[in-house]
C-alpha cells in the first residue's frame, strides 16, 4: 500500500517526489481526490488494506501541508473505488464499494470545503430525478459544460450470480435541472470497462484504458457532438456513413488501416488538424511529413554552435557553417545524456531529426514505405514525430543521444 506524493512538471516532464507535512493521510489505494479553488486538493476514502475509509483530507499545494477536515453529522458509509468532483463549492462522491464489499449507488454532496464561504462542514445525500445509474465501482465521473457525464464501472449481477457486471453505459447528470439522463449515442460505444480514465478536452472527452475482468484494455476513443468537426471530416467521404441520432457518436482514434485509400487518408488528416487547431496544439500522423528546419535556418542551433569553445577554425582563420555543426555534433556525441543543459535539447531535437531526413528520404520526397520498410525496425527513431523538446521525459535523452549518436557520419 502506497502513501506517497508526486508531480509531474508539464514544462520539461519530469516527476518529483513531494515530501510533504501535517496531517498526513494513511497509505490507500481506490481512493478518489479533486482539486478545487487556485491551490487545493480534497481526497475521500479510500481502502488501507484493512477497512474502508471516509475521512477527507485537503492538501494546500503551495505549502504542501495536509490537514484533515472534521465533518459534522452523517457520514457517507466509508468506501473505495467510488468517485469524488467538485461541482461549485460542493464535493460530490458516487457509489464505489462499500464497508463488507456492497456496490454502492448513492449521491452524496460535501460542503464546508471553499474557507471564504465560512460553513460548517458536513455531508448531505441526495436523492436526484431522472434515470440515474445503477450501483457501481471503478467508473469515472467527468464535469464538462453544464454537465457530469459517468461512463462505465462495474457493478454486481445478483446475488444468484458469482461475476461482476461490467458497464458501458453513459448517463449524464444535468446541472441546470439537477437531474440524470441516459445518453443515446449514435454508434456502438466502447466495450464495457472499469478503472479506465476519462478526460474532458474542450467539447469532447477522452477515454482511455480500463479492465472488464479478464483483459486490461489500451485503447482510446473520442466521445464527440454529431457536429463536431472531427465527424465531419472523418465522414466527408459519404454522407451517409454520419450516424442517424442527433444526440453524441463516439469514434475510435484507432481506426486507421493499411487499405485506407488516398482520399480517406487525407481526410482523417485534415480531422487531426482541426483537432489540433481547437486544443491548441499540433498532432501529426505517424508518417513522414513533419516539417524539418534546414541547417541553415535553424539560428538556435547555428548560434549554440559558433559558441563553442572547441570549434577550431579552418586555414582562412575564420569558422565556417560546417566546421561549427560538426564541432557541435561532436561536442553531443562525447556529453553525458545526464549533463546535457536544457537549452541544447531543442537544437540537439531538431538536428536528430534533421539527419534522418536527411539519410531516409530521396531529393524528390519521402520514400514511400519510410516508417515500415525504409527505418531498421519498428522503434527505431522512436523521436522522429516529436514536435518539441517539451514532449521528453528525463529518461528519454540518454535513448535520444543514443540514436543520435547511430546517426553521426563515422
Amino acid at each position: 500500500m502506497m502513501g506517497d506524493f508526486w508531480v509531474l512538471d508539464t514544462d520539461i516532464w519530469q516527476w518529483s517526489e513531494l515530501t510533504s507535512f501535517g496531517d498526513l493521510p494513511s497509505p490507500r489505494d481506490f481512493s478518489a481526490a479533486s482539486s478545487f479553488g487556485n491551490r487545493k486538493i480534497v481526497m475521500y476514502g479510500g481502502w488501507d488494506g484493512k477497512k474502508w475509509l471516509s475521512d477527507v483530507y485537503v492538501l494546500d499545494t503551495m505549502s504542501l501541508e495536509w490537514t484533515e477536515l472534521s465533518v459534522a453529522g452523517s457520514l457517507p458509509p466509508p468506501r473505495c473505488g467510488h468517485t469524488a468532483t467538485m461541482l461549485e463549492k460542493r464535493l460530490l462522491v458516487y457509489g464505489g464499494r462499500g464497508g463488507g464489499g456492497p456496490i454502492l449507488g448513492d449521491l452524496w454532496a460535501l460542503k464546508g470545503l471553499i474557507e471564504e464561504e465560512n460553513e460548517t462542514a458536513g455531508w448531505t445525500q441526495l436523492k436526484l430525478p431522472g434515470q440515474g445509474p445503477s450501483p457501481r465501482c471503478g467508473h469515472t465521473i467527468t464535469s464538462g459544460g453544464h454537465y457530469l457525464l459517468l461512463f462505465g464501472g462495474h457493478g454486481t449481477g445478483g446475488w444468484l450470480s458469482r461475476y461482476d457486471v461490467y458497464h458501458n453505459d453513459s448517463i449524464v447528470l444535468d446541472r441546470v435541472t439537477a437531474q440524470w439522463k441516459r445518453l443515446p449515442t449514435g454508434n456502438e460505444a466502447p466495450s464495457a470497462r472499469a478503472y479506465h480514465s476519462m478526460t474532458c478536452v474542450g467539447s469532447r472527452y477522452l477515454l482511455f484504458g480500463g479492465f472488464d475482468g479478464k483483459s486490461t484494455f489500451g485503447d482510446l476513443w473520442w466521445l464527440v457532438t454529431e457536429e463536431d468537426p472531427i465527424v465531419k471530416r472523418l465522414f466527408s467521404t459519404s454522407p451517409n456513413d454520419l450516424p442517424q441520432n442527433k444526440d453524441l457518436t463516439t469514434l475510435n482514434e484507432d481506426s486507421s488501416s493499411a487499405q485506407e485509400s488516398e482520399q480517406d487518408s487525407q481526410g482523417r488528416h485534415n480531422a487531426v488538424e482541426e483537432l489540433g487547431k481547437s486544443l491548441g496544439i499540433t498532432l501529426s500522423f505517424s508518417n513522414p511529413g513533419l516539417p524539418v528546419v534546414g541547417e541553415m535556418e535553424d539560428k538556435e542551433f547555428l548560434n549554440l554552435a559558433f559558441s563553442l569553445s572547441e570549434v577550431e577554425p579552418s586555414i582562412t582563420g575564420r569558422v565556417t557553417h560546417t566546421e561549427a555543426a560538426q564541432a557541435l555534433r561532436k561536442h553531443w556525441s562525447n556529453s553525458n545524456p545526464r549533463l546535457i543543459p536544457l537549452k541544447e535539447l531543442g537544437p540537439l531535437l531538431r538536428d536528430y531529426q534533421r539527419l534522418i531526413t536527411h539519410k531516409y528520404f530521396t531529393n524528390d520526397g519521402p520514400q514511400s514505405e519510410f516508417m515500415t520498410t525504409s527505418l531498421p525496425g519498428k522503434d527505431a527513431y522512436q523521436f522522429y514525430h516529436i514536435n518539441s523538446f517539451r514532449q521528453l521525459r528525463m529518461d528519454d535523452i540518454p535513448k535520444l543521444l543514443a540514436e543520435y549518436n547511430q546517426l553521426l557520419p563515422d
